[in-house]
Order: structure tokens, then C-alpha cells, then sequence
């Protein structure tokens, strides 16, 4: 491991250490509100502020884009059956890093850097607002999640949620 590695790992322990005394459990697994939300890993959201929500009040997903992947298919099939979730939100948002990617120049990228190209797919998108609307359809569509889907796009730069997939 290099010195930058051990170090953030230091640093993880070190504030896991911090965080121990302070721990209650008491939130279960199941949401509060019966809700799963679907969103994107950038840093700069934080999903349960920006809902004004609890922990325990929903199972958060995310993945570069916050776009429905078979996996997030599997895990809101599971929240639903197993955990009694109703309810999925989209939330993806302005400024993402998926916006103007193409599958195709980064799948090459790939085979040029390692000889190989990934099984996945990256989803990029051009507009979050019809990612959106796409990923909702894909999710009232689906058999194995909840019927009721919502979608919104997050502003990053004002932290304003603007409804785009709701019905």
C-alpha cells in the first residue's frame, strides 16, 4: 500500500475510534418510510439533508449517474420483498460527471489501457432531466420494484429539488 493509503486509513480508524462511544443502534433495516431512493455518488450530494430525512428513514442506493442498473433492479427487488419498501425516487443531478459521456470512447479507452473491455455499461447520459424520466420508466415497468416511482433533479448549486419524473 502507499503512504497516501495507509494514511487515509489511518485517518478512517482514527474517526471510526471517535464515532464508537457516541453509537446507538436502534434504526432497523427496514425504512421508516417505506422508501428507496435511487441516487448518484457524487460528493456533493447529501440525499438525506437535501429530502430534509433521517437515518433509517430509507434505503439509499447510489452509483455513478444515480441510473437504474440491473444491480440497483436487484437491490430495490430485495428492499421491496424483504423490507417492505413501497416507494423509489430518482434523484439524479445538474453538473454530473456522467453527463456527455459516451459509453463507446470510454469502452475503448478501456480496451486501449488494458486490452479488455468491461461487461457493464456506463449510461451516460446528455440531459439529467430525461435520465431521469428514463430510469423512472424502466423502474414502473419492472415486475420486481415498487409500482410508485418519482423522479427529480437536484440543482447542486442551490440545493433546490425540481420534480421531472412524478406522476
Amino acid at each position: 500500500m502507499s503512504d497516501d493509503h495507509d494514511g487515509l486509513v489511518r485517518r478512517i480508524l482514527d474517526q471510526n475510534d471517535r464515532y464508537v462511544p457516541g453509537h446507538r443502534p436502534g434504526v432497523g433495516p427496514r425504512p421508516a418510510l417505506r422508501l428507496a431512493i435511487v441516487t448518484c455518488m457524487d460528493t456533493r450530494i447529501d440525499v438525506l439533508s437535501a429530502l430534509g430525512l433521517q437515518p433509517g428513514d430509507a434505503h439509499i442506493l447510489r452509483n455513478a449517474g444515480g441510473v437504474v442498473t440491473d444491480d440497483v433492479l436487484r437491490s430495490l427487488c430485495l428492499s421491496r420483498m424483504v423490507l417492505g419498501t413501497r416507494d423509489v425516487f430518482v434523484v439524479q443531478h445538474t453538473g454530473c460527471g456522467l453527463e456527455k459521456v459516451s459509453d463507446s470512447v470510454l469502452k475503448d479507452r478501456l480496451m486501449d489501457e488494458t486490452g479488455m473491455q468491461p461487461s457493464w455499461v456506463f449510461r451516460g447520459f446528455d440531459d439529467a432531466a430525461t435520465s431521469v424520466r428514463e430510469s423512472v420508466e424502466v423502474l414502473r415497468t419492472s415486475p420486481f420494484v415498487a409500482e410508485r416511482v418519482s423522479g427529480f433533479v437536484l440543482d447542486v448549486g442551490t440545493g433546490r429539488l425540481e420534480p421531472v419524473g412524478v406522476a
